[in-house]
């Protein structure tokens, strides 16, 4: 009976030792891994903070006029290159309710008068 009891014994402690060695692989791989998270959220925060920056500086309205004028060849708008367009009496009531209904002021002329300023391009066709 003291053989048996003593091999049951040295199972359990085998079983044990593996059960421990098991665990403490466990927790230095879950470290491991709790490691590479920080890291990567703290290199995910840098480029989240540099995208900030990057967004305030390109939102300044000196770098999109910049960007406008180089980028699109856009140009600033002035008197000789604006051009005034006059409708007739009715077609201008039309525009002016048009207008309204889409600002949901019925009623409120907004084009003032049937004329209407538009950008017109070096070589532009204006048809009647």
């Amino acid at each position: 009976m003291g053989y048996r009891m003593n091999v049951l014994l040295v199972l359990a402690l085998l079983a044990c030792s593996l059960a421990l060695v098991d665990s403490q692989h466990r927790a230095r791989k879950l470290f491991m891994d709790l490691e590479r998270a920080q890291t990567r959220s703290k290199e995910l925060d840098i480029q989240w903070k540099q995208l900030q920056l990057d967004q305030l500086q390109l939102a300044k309205a000196s770098m999109i006029d910049l960007k406008a004028r180089r980028d699109l060849g856009m140009m600033t708008a002035s008197a000789d290159r604006t051009v005034y367009l006059t409708m007739p009496p009715l077609a201008a009531r039309r525009q002016d309710a048009s207008l309204a209904a889409a600002a949901g002021q019925a009623g409120v002329p907004l084009a003032g008068q049937g004329r209407v300023p538009l950008l017109a391009p070096e070589a532009a066709e204006i048809r009647p």
